[in-house]
């Protein structure tokens, strides 16, 4: 596990993971990317434990994600079955695991303020942050994606299941847009990826 580790989180952090990894009914799946998420925790019906995260993602966010899902083994562990998977435990759990990597050997210095307002209360995912995840997104490799909060007023765009989208106007934080095909309105954060349409 450590060797297929450090080709994902940065090398400072792997002796710190592996401590939180020494579970004895647990399994690290390393997938394909997912649109959808980034990883995932659950328990299996054999009384085991997995937690898999998408193989495309950036070290520190790889690295977050990683914490994101151990946190949720360690609040059930702790606090049992019958709590809120983003709850109040899930969060302190979060934090607390999430404390010994918010140092400079981890993290490059302009993500750590930015990581230490993110934990004051953690969110279900970083992606909410937008702040942060603008900044998580220049770790990752190039491609041919535009940040919604570039494009044009009026111009189309594509989003990752094909559906076609013109940007209409920005609120106070997201931006409205309506589908092509349907007319409905929808709302995006200033972070979504998308690929612009001539």
């Amino acid at each position: 596990m450590q060797d297929t580790l450090q080709n994902y989180i940065p090398k400072k952090a792997v002796p710190l993971i592996l401590q939180l990894l020494e579970h004895e009914h647990l399994t690290i799946k390393i997938k394909n990317e997912r649109k959808t998420r980034h990883g995932d925790y659950k328990r299996l019906p054999n009384g085991r434990h997995q937690i898999t995260v998408n193989s495309n993602l950036n070290c520190y966010r790889f690295l977050i994600t990683l914490v994101h899902e151990i946190a949720h083994l360690e609040a059930f562990k702790t606090y049992g079955k019958f709590i809120k998977p983003h709850g109040k435990e899930w969060k302190y759990t979060f934090q607390r695991l999430m404390l010994p990597f918010l140092n400079p050997e981890v993290f490059p210095l302009d993500l750590l303020p930015l990581l230490a307002r993110h934990f004051k209360n953690p969110k279900a995912s970083s992606d909410t942050d937008a702040h942060l995840s603008l900044a998580l997104k220049q770790f990752d490799a190039p491609n041919d994606k535009t940040y919604i909060f570039e494009v044009p007023m009026g111009r189309h765009f594509k989003i990752y299941n094909g559906k076609i989208f013109q940007m209409m106007k920005k609120r106070v934080k997201r931006f409205e847009c309506v589908e092509v095909k349907t007319g409905k309105v929808y709302l995006f954060s200033p972070n979504a990826e998308v690929e612009l349409l001539n």
